[in-house]
């Protein structure tokens, strides 16, 4: 019997599963983690809601969560991210019940959100967010068989952070975002290389001579400005914040406000978190053929709306996730509607880096089973031991050795007494 379900169609479950089991051989630390997960069954007798990207990545994860004894339902975390064979796969060869359809509207997001939340679960597993938000809204009446949840992404720490300060927040999360093994790899080289990937794919241009405006830098624009410098663009930030404005001036970019790399720019990448970040102003000042994208969770950081209302009629779409927006006959291109660019165009991040997140995600659930009677309602990090374990991990399946402190050293760096 077929479990519950709402994807394309399950004729495309085979491709899926090879494309799945492809991913797999990148991701040797959710490997050893499930090799665990099925001895141990830590998460016996939780019912898990996933809303997060169906990618190749996801199901391993979902698949690593299913061995540790948990019932797993999953959900899109983004109306263009979800690869439908994998969908496919996941309800036909792994039982596991899926709603998400690439391509789909905002009604339909809403409705397999709901559908999720109908799981009555005791673990959110989020991606900017929106479970946590729902349940928050419209079903409180799940919180009483919550445990805890995860957050996957900055936007949704930063959700997730408001509601806390607002004393909103009605049961403990856990930042995944927010552990070394995850922003310093996942958000700087996963989004650096596939945003590029996406950017690429969607519209075939060459990046060498470009002049390729980033908004924010942050680690996802850290590693958008670092791999869009090194295939030859000419790299502009925009930040708002004076240290990391700095930052970005000593790795020799140019720095300067949107306003004004908005005439001078070829390609814009925003990445940063917040609302209108390229804004009606910036889209009049912009050159001909001007080229926009959005790397940062919710397509938001573009203000659409007001690029609609500027246009000369309807939208023209010119390739495939490439719309042509006419101002005053001025061309200015908007790529994947708006939204993620490495999951609308692209396949997201590399498995060998979603490894190290998704390894997070794993031991978080883990932890918050574990630890759910001692943690009140706010927002945590993984704990450090964890971070370290999955790093030691990764190293390991590298082939690669680390030094070790000697007794000596060790009792050097935990006294004072001792100088020059």
């Amino acid at each position: 019997m077929t479990v519950e379900h709402d994807v394309k169609s399950l004729e495309l479950a085979t491709g899926g599963r090879y494309r799945i089991e492809w991913a797999e051989h990148e991701m040797p630390v959710l490997r050893a983690i499930r090799e665990r997960f099925e001895a141990e069954k830590p998460l016996a007798g939780m019912r898990v809601a996933a809303c997060l990207h169906v990618t190749t990545e996801t199901a391993n994860l979902m698949h690593t969560l299913q061995a540790g004894g948990a019932d797993v339902v999953l959900c899109a975390s983004n109306p263009l991210s979800t690869q439908d064979d994998v969908a496919a796969s996941l309800v036909t060869n792994y039982e596991i019940p899926v709603y998400a359809i690439k391509g789909e509207d905002n009604n339909t997001y809403y409705d397999h959100i709901r559908a999720a939340l109908d799981h009555k679960p005791h673990i959110t597993m989020d991606d900017g967010a929106d479970l946590v938000s729902t349940i928050h809204k419209t079903r409180r009446e799940l919180l009483e068989d919550i445990v805890g949840g995860t957050e996957e992404t900055t936007t949704g720490v930063i959700r997730l952070r408001a509601m806390a300060k607002d004393g909103a927040l009605a049961f403990p999360v856990i930042a995944v975002n927010d552990s070394n093994t995850k922003h310093m790899f996942d958000n700087r080289y996963g989004t650096g290389q596939s945003t590029i990937d996406g950017i690429v794919r969607a519209t075939n241009i060459l990046l060498a001579g470009r002049t390729i405006v980033v908004a924010g830098y942050g680690w996802c624009s850290r590693g958008i400005a670092s791999r869009a410098h090194g295939m030859g663009g000419n790299i502009i930030v925009t930040e708002v914040d004076p240290l990391r404005a700095l930052e970005a001036v000593m790795d020799g970019y140019r720095v300067m406000p949107m306003e004004e790399a908005a005439p001078i720019g070829d390609i814009f990448i925003s990445a940063t978190g917040d609302i209108n970040v390229i804004d009606k102003h910036h889209f009049a000042a912009m050159k001909h053929g001007a080229i926009v994208a959005n790397s940062g969770h919710f397509n938001v950081e573009i203000n659409l709306r007001a690029l609609e209302a500027m246009s000369d009629g309807k939208p023209q779409l010119v390739r495939p996730f490439v719309e042509e927006y006419r101002i005053d006959g001025k061309a200015v291109y908007i790529l994947g509607e708006g939204r993620l660019i490495n999951l609308a165009a692209a396949e997201g991040h590399p498995a060998s880096v979603m490894d190290m997140s998704f390894a997070n995600q794993a031991l978080a659930a883990e932890y918050m089973v574990k630890n759910s009677t001692s943690l009140g309602p706010q927002v945590y990090t993984v704990p450090q031991d964890i971070d370290n374990e999955i790093a030691r991990l990764k190293l390991e399946s590298m082939g690669i050795k680390i030094d070790h402190l000697t007794d000596e050293q060790a009792h050097y760096l935990s006294q004072w007494e001792e100088g020059t």
